[in-house]
C-alpha cells in the first residue's frame, strides 16, 4: 500500500518506539524499501567471502553457482515468509515466538539470536575494519573502532535512519560490483573458469547451505523492518519485495566471491577485502571502492546491532511484562552489544575466514528449527490470528512456558546433531554420508511436520480473528496504556 507522505514526513528522526505494537497512524514506507534495504544489506563484502568459501573449499565454479543459487532460493522464501509477517502483526519478529513457545520460553531462542546477531557484526566488522584501515592509512584495529562508532549512532537513531541507509547502500553496491564486474571480466577469462566442472556433492551441498544459512540467518529479524508499514499491505507483495531485494543482492556477491576466488592462485584468503579492491585499481579508484566496502557493512551490521536491542527489549519485557525504555537506556543497550562485537572483532581478526565458516554453518542447528515453527505455526495453525496482547500476559492465552513449541524445538536442534559438520562438532553419519552436512535439511522438515502434527491436535485455543491493541491504546504514550502490556516504549 501506498504510504501517506506527509505522515511519514513528520516522523522524528530518532526512533519513538521499540518492541511496541506500532499503531496504523503510525505506519509508513514503501513496499520497495523493502527491495533496497535486502538488496543494500546483501550487496557488501561479507555476502563476497561467503560466496567465495565455496570455491575456497574445494568446488568448481559451474557447480559453486547452480548450488549458491538454490540455497539462496530456499533459504530466502524462508526469509520472505517471516517478512511477510510485519505488516499484519505490526511487531518484530521475536516477540511473536511468545506464541510457540511462551511468554517466558520465548526468551529460549531470543538468547541464542542474540548470539547470533553479536557473530555476524563481530565478522563484518573485520572485513570493515580492513576497508577503513586501507582507506585512511590506519591499523585494522582503528578501522575496526570506527566502523563500530558509525554502527553506534546509526543503530540509536533507528527504524527510519536503517531504511534510508539501506537505499543509499543499494545505489552504492550497484555501481561499484557493475564496475568490479567489469574489471574482473576484463582481468579473467570467465568462459574458461566455467568450463572446468567437477561435480561433487559434498561441495555441492556445501554451496547450497552456504547461501541457505545467509538467508536463513535473516529470519529472526527480517520482520523488524516491515512492521511500520501499512496493515493493509499484501503478505504476498511483502514476500517478494524482501525476498527478490535479498535473493538479489546475495547472489550477485557470491557470485563475485566465487569468480575472484578462482582466479587468485591462493591470494585471496586472509587478504580479502585487499584482494576484492585490486580488481578495480589503485589510486582514488581503490579510496572509493574502500569506502563502498566500508559503507555496505553499516547496514548489514546496523540490523544486527538495532536486532540485538530489540532481542534484549523483548527478553526483558517478558518477565516484567512491561518495559519502558529511555533513550538513553537504548543507548547503554547499543554500546554494550557493538562493544562485545568490536571486542570478539579485535580478538579474532587474524582467524577470520576458518572461523566464519563454521559459525555461519553451526548456527542453522539453532535457527532452523525456530524457523520451522513460526511458520507452521503462523500459516499453518493459527493462520495469522495472534492475540497481540495477550503476548505480554504471562498469565494469559499463551501462558508462561509452551511445552510443546519448546519441546519440538529442543528435538529440532538434537536430531540434527549426527548430520552436522563444523569445526565445532562433526556427527557420526557425516562420513557415512561423504562428508556431506544435511543438517540444516533435517532442521527445517523434520521440527515442521513434527509441531504441525502435534500442534492440530493439543494446540491451545486459536482467537477467530487477529486481535490487535486499540489505536487509542497505542498511540500517544504506549506505556500507560493497555498496549504497554504488549512491549517497550522507547
Amino acid at each position: 500500500m501506498a504510504v501517506d507522505t506527509d505522515r511519514a514526513g513528520n516522523k522524528p528522526l530518532i526512533e519513538r518506539r521499540s518492541i511496541d505494537y506500532i499503531p496504523e497512524v503510525e505506519r509508513h514506507g514503501r513496499l520497495f524499501s523493502q527491495f533496497t534495504l535486502w538488496m543494500g544489506a546483501n550487496l557488501q563484502i561479507t555476502a563476497i567471502v561467503t560466496g567465495a568459501l565455496a570455491v575456497v573449499l574445494g568446488g568448481d565454479v559451474f557447480w559453486s553457482l547452480i548450488g549458491l543459487l538454490i540455497g539462496q532460493l530456499l533459504g530466502g522464501g524462508v526469509m520472505a515468509l517471516h517478512a511477510a509477517q510485519g505488516p499484519k502483526l505490526g511487531l518484530p519478529q521475536m516477540i511473536s515466538s511468545r506464541v510457540q513457545f511462551g511468554v517466558y520460553g520465548a526468551a529460549i531462542p531470543i538468547v541464542l539470536v542474540c548470539l547470533m546477531y553479536l557473530g555476524f557484526t563481530a565478522t563484518g566488522t573485520v572485513l570493515s575494519g580492513q576497508a577503513l584501515g586501507q582507506l585512511f592509512g590506519v591499523s585494522d584495529s582503528a578501522g575496526i573502532l570506527i566502523f563500530a562508532s558509525v554502527i553506534v549512532l546509526v543503530t540509536v537513531l533507528g527504524y527510519r535512519v536503517i531504511h534510508w541507509i539501506g537505499r543509499v547502500a543499494s545505489v552504492i553496491g550497484v555501481i561499484a560490483f557493475v564496475f568490479l564486474f567489469w574489471r574482473l571480466m576484463n582481468q579473467t577469462d570467465v568462459g574458461a573458469l566455467l568450463q572446468i566442472r567437477h561435480f561433487s556433492w559434498s561441495s555441492f551441498l556445501l554451496a547450497v547451505s552456504l547461501a541457505a544459512s545467509w538467508q536463513i540467518a535473516f529470519g529472526p529479524y527480517v520482520a523488524d523492518y516491515s512492521r511500520y508499514l501499512p496493515s493493509s499491505t499484501s503478505s504476498v507483495k511483502t514476500f517478494f519485495a524482501a525476498g527478490a531485494g535479498s535473493v538479489i543482492g546475495a547472489q550477485v556477491a557470491m557470485i563475485l566471491g566465487v569468480f575472484a576466488a578462482a582466479s587468485a592462485n591462493g591470494q585471496f584468503a586472509g587478504h580479502e577485502v585487499a584482494y576484492i579492491v585490486g580488481l578495480g585499481g589503485t589510486g582514488a579508484t581503490a579510496a572509493l571502492l574502500y569506502f563502498s566496502i566500508a559503507f555496505g557493512k553499516v547496514t548489514i551490521s546496523t540490523l544486527n546491532s538495532y536486532g540485538s536491542f530489540m532481542c534484549i527489549a523483548t527478553i526483558i519485557s517478558g518477565f516484567r511484562g512491561h518495559l519502558k525504555v529511555s533513550r538513553m537506556q537504548r543507548l547503554v543497550f547499543v554500546l554494550f552489544i557493538v562493544g562485545a562485537a568490536t571486542l570478539i572483532a579485535l580478538l579474532g581478526q587474524h582467524s577470520f575466514l576458518g572461523a566464519f565458516k563454521s559459525f555461519i554453518l553451526f548456527l542453522l542447528a539453532f535457527f532452523t528449527p525456530w524457523s520451522a515453527i513460526n511458520l507452521v505455526d503462523y500459516y499453518c495453525i493459527t493462520r495469522e490470528r495472534y492475540d497481540v496482547p495477550a503476548l505480554a500476559d504471562p498469565n494469559g492465552r499463551y501462558g508462561r512456558w509452551n511445552i510443546l513449541g519448546i519441546s519440538v524445538y529442543v528435538f529440532g536442534v538434537l536430531v540434527q546433531l549426527p548430520f552436522i559438520s563444523t569445526k565445532f562438532y562433526t556427527g557420526p553419519l557425516v562420513a557415512a554420508l561423504g562428508d556431506v552436512d544435511i543438517s540444516w535439511i533435517i532442521g527445517l522438515v523434520v521440527p515442521a511436520a513434527v509441531y504441525y502434527v502435534c500442534a492440530k491436535k493439543w494446540h491451545s485455543a486459536v482467537p477467530d480473528h487477529l486481535m490487535l491493541p486499540t489505536e487509542q491504546d497505542s498511540d500517544a504514550q504506549p506505556e500507560k496504556s493497555g498496549a504497554s502490556r504488549v512491549a517497550a516504549q522507547a
